[in-house]
């Protein structure tokens, strides 16, 4: 597989993914060669400890027999700045590394990790022209996780028995859905009167605004976020090699799921070797309706401000 990119995202990525024993192969294309052979160096030294795995520098012609090629190049979120603010800087990188993808004649599905990742996501499609299913978003994938992972602190339960979804935006108007969250298998509504901490009335929007500026506070912290999404990417890669037909919550291009149409943003999807094959419809409240389609507005207002709004598929 290719990763382009070996900035903290692409670099933490490569090391969970070395960790995880997925591939038998880790081709890493950069900009910039000194830091290229610097992480290659650093990952080869520990391929001891890890499943046989080959780590080596790369080119564009190494995405021709690639299966998976993630996309996790461009600039950096400073303090102060929102995903969207990248956008324009973003989308000059994009439109550089995604021909040089195509010209590899290139069979693999496209993974992107670039913020914003919603926006970057339908700009790497209209500049590709792959097919919807091929291309594919980071999303809300991490959202998600912040979310399960906050609803677990607050009840004390084990996150993998707390379901709950972050839709639409990877960003500010991202829709938590509080009214399909569930812990083992009750509604969220209804386990709080039977788990008996007698905590009072959960403080939602307090639990929503702390998923929402996560990394924000990441970023004021350290400079930037890139464990949790390192690991985020190996469980979508995870669910595109293994053929695991997964629901997770990336994003892709909807064409009238939830009345929308020509927007790339981020709902349940079953991922697979061929991408996403299937988006799921919730049943959702007219509430989360409602923000799911201010996200999609949100989106599509960055999509006209770059030209690449309405544009022929």
């Amino acid at each position: 597989m290719v990763i382009i990119g070996a900035g903290m995202v692409g670099s933490t990525y490569a090391y969970a993914l070395l960790i995880s024993g997925l591939v038998s192969e880790i081709i890493i294309i950069d900009q910039n060669h000194d830091r290229l052979l610097g992480e290659v160096m650093d990952l080869n030294h520990g391929v001891s400890f890890v499943r046989p795995v080959i780590v080596r520098p790369g080119d564009y012609r190494d995405c021709q027999t690639a299966d998976l090629i993630v996309i996790t190049a461009g600039a950096a979120q400073k303090v102060g700045e929102t995903r969207i603010d990248l956008v324009h800087r973003n989308v000059e990188i994009f439109k550089e590394i995604i021909p040089k993808v195509v010209a590899s004649e290139t069979k693999a599905v496209l993974l992107i990790a670039t913020n914003p990742v919603d926006v970057m996501t339908y700009v790497a499609l209209k500049l590709s022209g792959y097919s919807k299913n091929k291309v594919i978003g980071s999303g809300t994938v991490l959202d998600t996780a912040r979310f399960r992972y906050l609803l677990s602190e607050h009840c004390q339960i084990d996150p993998s028995n707390v379901h709950a979804y972050i839709l639409g935006e990877h960003g500010d108007s991202e829709a938590p859905i509080w009214s399909l969250a569930n812990i083992a298998g009750l509604r969220f509504t209804e386990y709080c009167p039977v788990c008996g901490k007698d905590c009072g009335p959960v403080g939602k929007d307090q639990i929503f605004e702390e998923v929402k500026n996560a990394a924000y506070k990441i970023i004021k912290g350290k400079g930037s976020t890139y464990y949790a999404i390192g690991l985020a990417l190996v469980n979508i890669t995870e669910s595109i090699l293994r053929n695991e037909y997964s629901v997770l919550t990336v994003s892709s291009l909807l064409e009238g799921e939830y009345g929308l149409r020509d927007v790339c943003l981020s709902v349940p999807s079953v991922v697979s070797r061929e991408g996403v094959i299937k988006r799921i419809l919730l049943n959702l409240s007219e509430e989360e309706e409602k923000k799911l389609v201010n996200s999609a507005e949100v989106i599509k207002k960055v999509l006209r401000e770059i030209n690449f709004a309405g544009e022929t598929l």
